[in-house]
Formats: structure tokens, C-alpha cells, sequence
């Protein structure tokens, strides 16, 4: 299996006689594995940055909403305070959620740099389309976009990792499960702890809107 994977890694894995035919026509032969994992690391760049633009839009949007529940709580106007106070409470679990993503695709990244650097292809990659696999999951319902992409580039990995070692989609949950979770939990403790620090702490005593009564009021306005 390891001659087989240095073969990989620098070139192009072997095609059969039609796949060839079909790459002449085409001209366009499947890349190197470390070409394909250079280019999942420049995507997972891309969209890094998209959600790094989306944490400052939601902060923004989260300090206006914050400024007129104060303004609006001293004006002991309770009804427009806890609207405020619970687009408030709405606005941050989204970005947690949007934290959590890039810090999770952060650490992607990472491991994609040591497979890069040193080769080691099946040790490394496996929790890499576990993690991607999660991250995508929890943006789907909030950047659709986002997700979407990292479906193709979980895709294009989970590929080169069966590719180069002949594993199963199967075996590759199997071995990437438990670390997978456990660089996700470490996201999640990071962006708990980011949206803490950075956002104020909303006024006490307000009443909570319960989450379907915020989904339609959300769809009258």
C-alpha cells in the first residue's frame, strides 16, 4: 500500500485504457494528489475568509440591535426591548455558529499542510472529511453557499483518500469519527469563549420570545 501511495503522491494515479482515451480528448488527466490537495486548500482559504466577513457583518449588526435594547429598555419600553434583546440572542447563535465553522475549517487547513509536507495521506486525511463533513452540516441552514462548497471539496478528499489507500467511505467514518468530534468540541469551547468576550451581556429580566414565535415574526416583517 505505501509503494502505492508514493506512486500517487507525485503523479497522477494510473488510468485504464479508456479512462486515457477520454484524457486525450478532454486534455484535462486527473491531477497529482498533492496538487489536489493544494487546491482543497486554497477553497477552504476562500471560504474561510467568507465566514471571517460574516462574523464582522453579524457583529455590526449585533451592536445595533444591542445599542437600541438599551435604548429602548431605558425608555422602559419592555415589548421593544426583548424584540432587540432576542434578535440579539438570535444574531449570536448564528455567529457562534459561523465561529465554530472557521475555526473548524482553520484546522483543516492545517492538517492539510502536514499531508502536504510530509505525505502521510491516510493517517492525516481521514478526520479532514469528518470535520468538513460536520462543518457543512451546521451552515447549510445559515450559508447555504458556504456549504455547498465545502461538499465538493469534502467530495474531491474523500476521493483521494480512497484513491490512495483503497479505504471505503465506510472505513474512513469509522476512523475519522472520534477525532472529527474532537476537533469540533474544541471549536465549539473557542467560539463559546470568543462570543463571551466580544459580545455584551444582554439585560437581565426581559422575557424570552419563544423560537417560533421569533421565526414568525422574522417572516411578517
Amino acid at each position: 500500500m505505501q509503494s502505492k501511495v508514493a506512486e500517487n503522491w507525485l503523479t497522477s494515479r494510473k488510468r485504464g485504457f479508456f479512462d486515457q482515451i477520454k484524457d486525450k480528448i478532454s486534455r484535462s488527466p486527473s491531477p497529482p494528489m498533492r496538487q489536489r490537495i493544494a487546491s482543497a486548500r486554497h477553497r477552504l482559504t476562500l471560504q474561510s475568509t467568507k465566514l471571517d466577513s460574516n462574523v464582522s457583518r453579524l457583529t455590526e449588526r449585533d451592536r445595533k440591535m444591542f445599542d437600541k435594547c438599551v435604548k429602548a429598555r431605558m425608555e422602559k419600553d419592555t415589548s421593544r426591548a426583548t424584540m432587540y434583546a432576542n434578535e440579539c440572542a438570535e444574531i449570536r447563535k448564528v455567529t457562534k455558529i459561523v465561529i465554530r465553522s472557521q475555526l473548524a475549517l482553520e484546522q483543516v487547513s492545517l492538517r492539510l499542510e502536514t499531508v502536504e509536507d510530509l505525505g502521510n495521506i491516510l493517517v492525516s486525511m481521514a478526520p479532514v472529511v469528518g470535520v468538513l463533513r460536520e462543518t457543512k452540516g451546521s451552515l447549510t441552514g445559515v450559508l447555504p453557499e458556504v456549504a455547498s462548497e465545502l461538499g465538493h471539496v469534502n467530495d474531491m478528499l474523500s476521493d483521494t483518500v480512497m484513491s490512495a489507500g483503497g479505504l471505503s467511505t465506510k472505513e474512513i467514518n469509522v476512523e475519522a469519527t472520534e477525532e472529527a468530534q474532537k476537533i469540533i468540541q474544541e471549536a465549539n469551547v473557542v467560539a463559546e469563549q470568543r462570543i463571551k468576550e466580544h459580545f455584551p451581556e444582554l439585560p437581565t429580566g426581559l422575557p424570552i420570545i419563544p423560537e417560533n414565535l421569533q421565526k414568525a415574526s422574522h417572516q411578517e416583517k
